[in-house]
C-alpha cells in the first residue's frame, strides 16, 4: 500500500475551530479535513437533527410528482411501485408502498428478475402493469436513461413518475416527473441521495401535503439507512442525517423484517459498517439468488412470525451466494493466470455458466487481488451481461463510454457499472477497454492507497479521544473512520497470529514509556515477523473499543504496518 497523509488543513482553521469549541488539536484537525470551519457548522455535524432536512418541494417536478399521485388516489387508480433489486431498489420500493398503503389500498409493488428482465424498468413490468389495469407507475432508483420505455408505456396510457438518483443522459424520459438531484437543471441544495432516499424525499412531500409532519416518518429510515450504507453514497449532508437515525431505529425499534435479520447479531448497538457487513448482504442476497420480491415481501411484513419465517429463507440464499462468490472467484482468478494476464492494466474475465447474480461481487474480490479496474461476464440470453468494479479515483463509466461501440447498453456509476453486449463483440470489448484505461489511469491508481488523517503520539490517546471520536459517527464516504499514523512502535512481546489461516494480527504496543495498547490487524498475520524481537515499526490505524466481557478497553485496529526508518 502507498501511505499518504490526507492534505493538511489551514493551520488557521484548524486553530479558530479548536478555540471556538475548546477541543484538542488532533479533534480541529479532523473537523477541517471534512469541511468544517464554524461553530454552527460543527454543530450541525454533531448534533443533526430532522430539521435539517431539505424541503422536499425544492427537488425539481416534485410538485407534479404529488399532484399525479394525488390524482392517481382521488380517480381511485392502480398504482405500481416499480424498483431495482438491489438494495437500493427493494428498500426503496418496500419505503414508498408501504407508506402509500397506510392510506391507499391500491398499490402493488414489482422488481424485475434479475435474469429474465434484468436491470431497470422493463417491457414486461409495463405489460404487467397493463394486465392489471395499472394507469401509474412509480419507479425508483431507475429509469432515468428509459426513454424508450416509457413512452412504451404511454403508448397503453400508463404514466411514469420517476425517482432515480444516477446521472442522466442528454435527453430525459417523458414522464410525468423525473425526480432526480443529478439532473443539470435540478437546483435541489443535495445531490448525493441514493435510490431510497429519493423515495423518502417523495414520500416527505405527500405527508407534508397530508398534514403530516417528519415525526410520522422516522418509523420508515431504517429502510433509508439501509439503502444508504448499502449504496455506499457519501455520508454527508442528508444523507448523514438521514443514516443517524435510521440508525437509531435500526438499534431501538426495527420494522419485523429488519429485526428478523439482526436478533442473532450479539452487539448491543450496530453501526453502518454492520448494516453494510450483515444486514445489506441478507437483502441483497434475494435478488441475487432467488427473486428481490423476496426482500420486499421480508421489508414490508408486519408480523414478527412470518417475517422471521422470510428472514430464514434468505440466510439461506446468502450462504448459497457465499458458496458461489468463493466457487466463481476461484474460476476467475485461475482463468486470469491460464491466459497469462495477471500484469494488464484491466480485468475483464467471461465464463458463460458464471452465477449472474454475484459476479459485481466477483468483480470486487478481483480488484482486492489484482487491484485495477474489473468486469465480470456471463451469459445472459442471447447476450453477455458484465458487472464492473473500479479502483479509487479511477472512472470506470467513462472508460466504458469511450467504448460504448462494442456495447449494447451500460450504465451506472464512477466506482460501479453494468452492462450488455453480443458474444461476437466480446473480444473487440475487452481489447478497446484494456487500451482506454492503459492511456487513461494514473500508474500510481494500480497500487492501493491508504490516506491517514494525521499521526499521533500513543500518550495522546485516551477515553476522552475516543468519546469525541464517536462523535464523528455515523462513518462512511466523505467522512471515513479517522486513521492515524503512529511511528516507532514495539510489541511488547506477546504478538501473535489468529484466525484458522493464521491471517490476522494481534499485538500489544506501546510507545517509548507510554501506556500498552491492544491492536488487532485483520490480514496482516502475514508480517507478525515485523513486529516481534521488539522491532520497531510504524502502524496505520483506527481507534475502537474492545468488548470482552463486559469490559471495554481502547484498541487499535491496524489498517497496515512497516517497518521503521528509524
Amino acid at each position: 500500500m502507498r501511505w499518504n497523509p490526507k492534505s493538511k488543513p489551514n493551520p488557521e482553521k484548524v486553530q479558530a475551530i479548536q478555540q471556538a469549541l475548546q477541543v484538542d488539536e488532533i479533534i480541529a484537525t479532523l473537523l477541517v479535513q471534512r469541511g468544517i470551519e464554524t461553530f454552527e457548522q460543527a454543530k450541525t455535524f454533531f448534533r443533526p437533527t430532522l430539521a435539517d432536512l431539505h424541503n422536499p418541494y425544492l427537488m425539481k417536478d416534485m410538485d407534479k410528482a404529488i399532484a399525479r399521485i394525488e390524482k392517481a388516489i382521488a380517480n381511485n387508480e392502480n398504482i405500481l411501485v416499480f424498483g431495482d433489486y438491489d438494495v437500493d431498489g427493494t428498500t426503496a420500493v418496500s419505503l414508498v408502498s408501504s407508506y402509500l398503503r397506510t392510506f391507499y389500498p391500491n398499490v402493488a409493488t414489482y422488481i424485475p428478475d434479475r435474469y429474465a428482465e434484468g436491470y431497470g424498468i422493463s417491457y414486461m413490468g409495463i405489460d404487467y402493469a397493463e394486465d392489471n389495469d395499472i394507469s401509474l407507475i412509480i419507479a425508483l432508483d431507475c429509469g432515468i436513461k428509459s426513454i424508450d420505455h416509457v413512452n412504451y408505456a404511454k403508448a397503453k396510457n400508463i404514466d411514469f413518475i420517476i425517482c432515480d438518483h444516477h446521472r442522466p443522459g442528454d435527453i430525459l424520459p417523458e414522464a410525468v416527473a423525473v425526480l432526480d438531484p443529478k439532473r443539470e437543471d435540478c437546483s435541489y441544495p443535495y445531490d448525493e441521495l441514493c435510490g431510497c432516499g429519493v423515495g423518502f424525499k417523495l414520500i416527505q412531500a405527500l405527508a407534508e401535503n397530508r398534514n403530516q409532519t417528519i415525526d410520522d416518518l422516522i418509523e420508515y429510515l431504517d429502510l433509508v439507512a439501509t439503502a444508504i450504507a448499502a449504496d455506499i453514497v457519501p455520508i454527508t449532508g442528508e444523507n448523514r442525517v438521514l443514516a443517524k437515525f435510521g440508525l437509531e431505529v435500526i438499534n431501538s425499534n426495527p420494522r419485523p423484517g429488519i429485526k428478523a435479520l439482526i436478533q442473532n447479531v450479539k452487539k448491543k448497538v450496530l453501526t453502518i459498517t454492520d448494516v453494510v457487513f450483515i444486514v445489506a448482504p441478507r437483502i441483497n442476497a434475494a435478488g441475487r439468488i432467488k427473486h428481490g420480491n423476496e426482500a420486499v415481501a421480508l421489508l414490508t411484513e408486519y408480523d414478527l412470525d412470518q417475517a422471521e419465517q422470510f428472514a430464514s429463507e434468505i440466510e439461506q440464499h446468502n450462504s448459497d451466494r457465499k458458496e458461489l462468490d468463493k466457487q466463481i472467484t476461484k474460476e476467475a482468478l485461475l482463468q486470469i493466470e491460464e491466459n497469462n494476464e495477471q500484469n494488464r492494466f484491466s480485468t475483464v474475465v467471461y465464463q458463460e455458466n458464471w452465477h449472474k447474480g454475484v459476479i459485481g461481487i466477483v468483480a470486487s474480490r478481483l480488484v482486492e487481488n489484482y487491484y485495477r479496474p474489473t468486469i465480470v461476464f456471463t451469459k445472459s440470453g442471447e447476450k453477455l451481461a458484465a458487472s464492473a468494479r473500479s479502483v479509487k479515483d479511477f472512472d470506470v463509466y467513462n472508460a466504458l463510454e469511450a467504448c460504448a461501440e462494442h456495447l449494447e447498453q451500460f450504465g451506472g456509476h464512477m466506482y460501479a457499472a453494468g452492462m450488455t453486449l453480443l458474444e461476437e463483440n466480446y473480444e473487440n470489448f475487452k481489447n478497446a477497454f484494456e487500451k482506454v484505461v492503459q492511456e487513461t489511469i494514473h500508474p500510481d491508481l494500480l497500487t492501493p492507497e491508504i490516506l491517514y488523517d494525521a499521526e499521533i503520539e500513543l500518550s495522546e490517546i485516551n477515553p476522552k479521544l475516543m468519546r469525541l471520536l464517536k462523535q464523528f459517527e455515523p462513518f462512511g464516504p466523505e467522512n471515513m473512520t479517522p486513521l492515524f499514523l503512529v511511528k516507532g512502535v514495539t510489541d511488547s512481546g506477546y504478538a501473535k497470529t489468529l484466525g484458522s489461516d493464521n491471517e490476522h494480527l494481534k499485538a500489544f504496543v506501546k510507545q517509548g514509556n507510554s501506556e500498552s495498547f491492544g491492536a488487532i490487524g485483520f490480514g496482516l498475520g502475514n508480517k507478525l515477523d515485523w513486529v516481534t524481537n521488539k522491532n520497531k515499526f510504524d502502524a496505520i490505524f483506527s481507534l475502537e473499543e474492545n468488548e470482552w466481557k463486559d469490559t471495554v478497553t481502547l484498541q487499535l485496529q491496524f489498517r497496515d504496518i512497516k517497518a521503521s526508518n528509524g
